[in-house]
């Protein structure tokens, strides 16, 4: 009885949606939107982790660490399989249930997670959900668009991954502070279910055959262009992944350092820094349509490398310098976001598509992972977050991380890996 049930469940979403099919422009924007919605849980972890979990369960900033990390963990180990998928089944279909799955995680951390160790779990589980949803919808995406404007397409869906995150922190801090931590997971839980909608919405595709083992991934480490853009996005996502795991307990850190200043809550500011990375994605495409996409990636991610120092070493120095310069690196943390994933989508095989994908974002979520809890244990070991050098060591872990990715673009350098 239980598999017919499954079956009588299941069969519907993989079929033609019965109303007229999104195409052309109205699936890019449809595509954004939806992104927003599945973003909405993205960083409920980091936004309501100091305030509300930490003293909660009892956490130190490690342990907080890893408990952030591993959304990008569950992520890590569900990507390859997810996009590798996607080069047997429509994406759109993996797309759907990805989104209903991330929706589902999501109020299992609000309704079950009561200690770090059921809150790691449950939020392992968000992200193995959040693996079926992000790079299959690219993959989904793509392969209904032509070759005209394709880099810009691209890279409007991956700039409104930060819009998401925006609206994320900006929820769930407010829903937080009014009815508590739990209500801020089961309220963002709503979002993913916009992208299941837009999915139910595609028009319906069969994906050309592969022959191969699913997972063999010989032909993704053969293409030496791709995997430059693949080993620098590894570097950019560590960089990005513990910026925003931080920076509200930063921005906290300074509110408390500077008490009886007009200054912006936490919730202003990781909004703020958020919606920036949007325009930031744009521009730094653009970028790199006019002069190359490896040229404009390395002085994306060396100014960006030289701000979170500089961060780092006015940790303890006037709160409005240090308001600027996080705002400055909210820009450069973020310029090469959609550049990296369109040098890697131009140089992925077409019939390897699902399986580049799949090493994009095991690389790339797998230095997530690592990146928030490399920047709790900097935290732990120079003092805790309440002080200054202990800050300068945490953004010089940034640093060193994003300053990687220009290297790994030369090692990955080919003759024909530079285009516009």
């Amino acid at each position: 009885m239980a598999p017919r049930m499954c079956g009588a469940f299941w069969m519907p979403l993989g079929r033609a949606p019965i109303v007229k099919p999104l195409q052309g422009q109205a699936l890019v924007w449809a595509m954004c939107i939806g992104q927003v919605g599945n973003l909405l849980p993205h960083v409920v972890v980091p936004a309501v982790m100091v305030q509300h979990l930490m003293p909660l369960w009892g956490m130190t900033h490690s342990q907080a660490g890893l408990l952030a990390a591993s959304y990008a963990a569950g992520y890590m180990l569900a990507v390859p399989l997810l996009s590798a998928l996607t080069d047997r089944f429509d994406a759109r279909r993996i797309l759907l249930r990805g989104s209903l799955c991330s929706a589902l995680s999501t109020l299992a951390f609000a309704f079950m997670a009561d200690s770090w160790f059921t809150g790691m779990l449950c939020w392992a589980l968000a992200g193995a959900s959040f693996a079926g949803a992000y790079m299959p919808g690219l993959r989904a995406l793509t392969d209904r668009l032509g070759n005209a404007n394709a880099s810009r397409s691209i890279t409007l869906y991956t700039s409104s991954y930060s819009m998401g995150v925006g609206f994320s922190f900006l929820i769930s801090q407010i829903v937080a502070d009014a009815w508590g931590w739990r209500w801020s997971f089961g309220i963002t839980a709503i979002g993913p279910l916009l992208m299941a909608l837009v999915a139910w919405r595609m028009q319906p595709l069969t994906p050309v055959s592969v022959g191969g083992h699913l997972l063999d991934v010989r032909p993704v480490l053969r293409n030496r262009p791709a995997m430059a853009y693949i080993l620098s996005y590894g570097a950019h996502c560590f960089e990005l992944y513990g910026f925003r795991t931080w920076v509200v307990a930063f921005w906290t850190f300074v509110v408390a350092r500077h008490q009886g200043a007009a200054l912006p809550e936490p919730v202003v500011v990781s909004f703020l820094a958020s919606l920036l990375a949007m325009p930031a994605s744009i521009m730094g495409n653009e970028m790199s349509l006019r002069f190359g996409r490896i040229r404009a990636i390395t002085w994306i991610q060396v100014a960006s490398g030289v701000t979170a120092l500089s961060v780092g070493f006015w940790a303890g120095g006037s709160a409005w310098v240090l308001l600027a310069l996080i705002l400055v690196y909210a820009v450069t943390v973020t310029a090469d976001s959609g550049s990296l994933t369109a040098g890697m989508m131009s140089y992925a095989h077409p019939q390897f598509k699902g399986l580049t994908l799949a090493m994009h974002s095991t690389v790339g979520f797998g230095l997530s992972a690592l990146s928030g809890w490399a920047m709790g244990l900097a935290l732990d070991s120079q003092g805790g977050g309440q002080v200054p050098e202990a800050w300068m060591a945490a953004f010089a872990v940034l640093a060193f991380g994003v300053l990687l990715g220009p290297l790994a673009l030369r090692l990955s350098k080919s003759p024909s890996a530079e285009v516009s």
